[in-house]
């Protein structure tokens, strides 16, 4: 029986959740040794190249770019830049689970946010969904509790830059390839943390060291290539609550790589957390089929 839709886009969605997480993972396996700029800066080298040679294969290079998504480019690449440091710096200094389950919080802030600046219908259901999701996030964080920290305020920055660069990717015409939009956001990294590099020192890498910003750099293009993959096979209503594996990636390979283990009340947040998400998730997928069978309903003569 041939593989349905569905589940290869599922299947990619996973594939890409466990790429993005293994990255996550390498790289803070060298969190106090290479300095942040540093490393984002080679392992962005890595990947421009990458990219670049996939979109040339893909003849991504040969598209025109209107002055319109020139800008939404612009502001999504500066969510990709934030996003990178304020994730990667909390990264380096919390467990590998808790900041995973934080940045969870993506599909309650992205509804939100595109309600408030896109205009888009959000139901008293989804509301409630959102306030529930950042009650789970609180419990993540616990303000005022004695392991509470700044990174935990730098967990909470990068989803905010993350939904301004996933807003924003919501705003680009069709007529712009997402391997072109991909190379310019690796670039535009590539060049930032060149240039912060600048300021400090650089340290001298050994084999191990150069190893894993190569194979994060591999698995960061893999997690690009993937999630590009789900949006051309199946239905996003079906594929997109498997992006929360990327959570269960977080757990196992925090316990197995650095015997991180949450506590039983971060456990409980994360639970509720993805809970809202899924639910989110459910009434996007629910009310975009309402409107797909609206459209695509016969119109009645009139006079009958």
């Amino acid at each position: 029986m041939a593989r349905s839709d569905n589940l290869t886009g599922a299947l990619l969605m996973m594939a890409s959740m466990a790429a993005f997480t293994l990255n996550d993972t390498m790289m803070k396996l060298l969190a106090g040794e290479i300095p942040l700029f540093q490393v984002l800066f080679l392992r962005g080298v890595l990947t421009t190249l990458a990219v670049a040679a996939i979109a040339w294969w893909m003849g991504a290079l040969k598209a025109r770019v209107s002055r319109r998504d020139r800008w939404v480019i612009f502001w999504r690449t500066v969510g990709e830049t934030g996003a990178a440091y304020f994730f990667l710096t909390a990264l380096f200094n919390m467990p590998l689970a808790n900041v995973t389950a934080i940045l969870s919080a993506l599909p309650l802030t992205l509804t939100l946010a595109a309600a408030l600046f896109l205009r888009e219908p959000v139901g008293w259901k989804r509301l409630a969904a959102i306030v529930v999701g950042f009650a789970g996030v609180m419990l993540i964080v616990r303000p005022g509790a004695a392991d509470f920290n700044l990174f935990s305020l730098y967990a909470l920055t990068a989803v905010g830059f993350v939904t301004l660069r996933d807003l924003s990717t919501r705003r680009l015409s069709k007529e712009t390839p997402s391997m072109l939009v991909t190379l310019i956001t690796s670039a535009a990294i590539m060049v930032f943390f060149g240039l912060g590099s600048l300021a400090g020192e650089w340290v001298p890498m050994d084999a191990r060291a150069l190893g894993l910003t190569g194979g994060a750099a591999f698995m960061i293009i893999g997690g690009y290539l993937f999630s590009i993959m789900v949006m051309r096979v199946g239905e996003i209503g079906f594929t997109a609550p498997f992006r929360y594996t990327g959570l269960i990636w977080a757990l196992v390979l925090g316990w197995l790589v650095f015997g991180d283990w949450p506590e039983t009340i971060t456990l409980v947040g994360a639970a509720i957390v993805a809970g809202s998400g899924l639910f989110t998730l459910y009434r996007e997928s629910r009310l975009a089929r309402a409107e797909r069978i609206a459209q695509s309903a016969p119109t009645r003569p009139r006079g009958m």
